[in-house]
């Protein structure tokens, strides 16, 4: 791109991030996902650093943008990160929907994660990821996983939601124990 070209680009971004953020815009999602059509990595930094906002509203305007980069492997990390926030447990919801454009086969052990400790919306979300996303498994993979089972069992309340994610847990463990058996 030339100069001014690259300005203009740049100036577009920034407008559309401003149109997307602001709470009075009553098209904030088409603003998100014109944004996320652009996809430079300019676009995909200015909109990362709005994910990272303490803003839930335009934090799930970002990840939608997001999703719709090609190159939104580069912000997966990210968004797990605002997720698993402590800050954004009672809010999360909308970003693990988000993460329904992106890439998740090598994500196990973080969708694991937001369906053992995410609230409601957030655990319902990520069970069905594990449900139908076709991860990249290794031994390893699943030690990790079975850390962060550990961890809950050990601090959750012993009530009938545990009971019922225990048994899901433990069906999604000797699934994926079975396909290293006899390694």
């Amino acid at each position: 791109m030339k100069l001014g070209e690259n300005y203009k680009m740049e100036k577009k971004i920034d407008f559309l991030i401003q149109r997307m953020t602001d709470k009075q815009e009553n098209e904030a999602y088409k603003y998100a996902d014109q944004l996320g059509e652009i996809g430079t990595d300019e676009a995909l930094e200015k909109t990362l650093s709005i994910l990272k906002n303490k803003d839930v509203e335009s934090a799930y305007l970002a990840a939608r943008a997001l999703g719709k980069m090609k190159q939104n492997n580069k912000a997966l990390a990210t968004l797990l990160e605002v997720i698993h926030d402590k800050n954004n447990k009672q809010n999360n919801g909308a970003l693990v929907e988000a993460l329904e454009a992106f890439d998740l086969r090598e994500s196990f052990v973080e969708i694991l994660r937001i369906y053992l400790f995410g609230n409601y919306k957030a655990s319902t979300l990520a069970k069905e990821y594990l449900d139908h996303t076709e991860f990249d498994i290794t031994p390893r993979v699943i030690k990790k996983a079975e850390k962060h089972w550990n961890h809950y069992q050990n601090n959750a309340k012993k009530d009938e939601g545990f009971v019922l994610k225990k048994r899901e847990v433990e069906a999604i463990f000797n699934d994926l124990r079975s396909l290293f058996e006899g390694e």
